[in-house]
């Protein structure tokens, strides 16, 4: 039944969600537990660069500073506070039709003046740190902005890896949307948070959901197209909350929330450790 071992699903967070996910990531290799060890991986919006650097094999130590392009004079990203509102204002009134509500805020992304798609790759370049497709299996979700049907970019896609994580993190008001083939993507977690329904075929499933605590997240639905055997969910605790600040997109609470990650490991991993560990040995 099962025809991969171990997958896990990094929801979306702003760049404060990024800092606290490097952190867990980084004491849970510590304590034990690698998550760059999973067969596969599934990245949406913020998730999308951790997920990137750990299937690169990289040390998620390396994001316990917020990283800049080199060429970068640090001017952080231009929000587009109008478009921003009415992207949230469409989305609060969303239930009834979500397909039309995602279409909505595509033509909202494409009309915001959130600055040049390139400075936002140079940022996502950065953050990423590395320029092509692992070896270990990759997805990347994303929204078409013009039609607001789900894309999932992987190393088969002809999406260069930079830029469908730019795509994945591109929401409406704050960044622009990424031109990939023609197409223009903005962020995935508009669909969903996670997109823990994309690994499917994994006997354990493990989904880090970084702003559980502002949208709480149903994911029966989603956990059931997966299928696993076990499912753990990890979520921030109160400490890292209270670390986050009011505002997931404030980079001066960069390294309070990685230092938070880090210190909420030890109890994940207490979570994780006999799930990641017996994998497909597990009854």
């Amino acid at each position: 039944m099962y025809t991969l071992d171990r997958a896990l699903a990094l929801g979306a967070g702003g760049p404060v969600g990024a800092a606290w996910m490097a952190g867990l990531a980084c004491g849970l290799r510590r304590d034990g537990v690698d998550l760059s060890e999973a067969d596969l991986i599934v990245g949406t919006s913020t998730g999308a660069i951790i997920g990137a650097v750990l299937a690169t094999g990289q040390d998620p130590g390396r994001l316990a500073t917020p990283v800049r392009p080199a060429a970068s004079d640090g001017t952080p990203p231009q929000v587009d506070e109008r478009r921003l509102g009415e992207a949230f204002a469409v989305l609060r009134d969303a239930a009834s039709n979500p397909a039309e509500a995602r279409r909505r805020v595509g033509r909202i992304a494409l009309v915001a003046e959130t600055g040049p798609e390139q400075a936002h790759l140079d940022r996502m370049r950065a953050m990423v740190g590395a320029g092509q497709w692992p070896d270990r299996k990759l997805l990347i979700a994303v929204l078409d902005a013009e039609t607001g049907e789900q894309e999932i970019f992987d190393r088969a896609s002809g999406a260069p890896l930079p830029s469908a994580v730019a795509a994945s993190t591109a929401f409406p008001g704050i960044y622009p949307p990424i031109t990939i083939n023609g197409r223009r993507y903005m962020d995935g977690s508009l669909q969903s948070a996670t997109n823990a329904g994309l690994a499917t075929g994994a006997r354990t499933l493990v989904v880090i959901d970084p702003q559980a605590h502002l949208f709480p997240h149903d994911l029966h639905q989603e956990l059931t197209v997966a299928g696993a055997h076990t499912v753990v969910t990890i979520e921030p605790d109160p400490a890292s909350i209270r670390a986050f600040g009011s505002n997931m997109n404030d980079r001066t609470a960069w390294e309070p929330a990685y230092q938070a990650g880090l210190r909420q490991a030890a109890d994940a991993a207490e979570q994780l450790h006999f799930a990641w560990k017996t994998g497909s040995d597990a009854d």
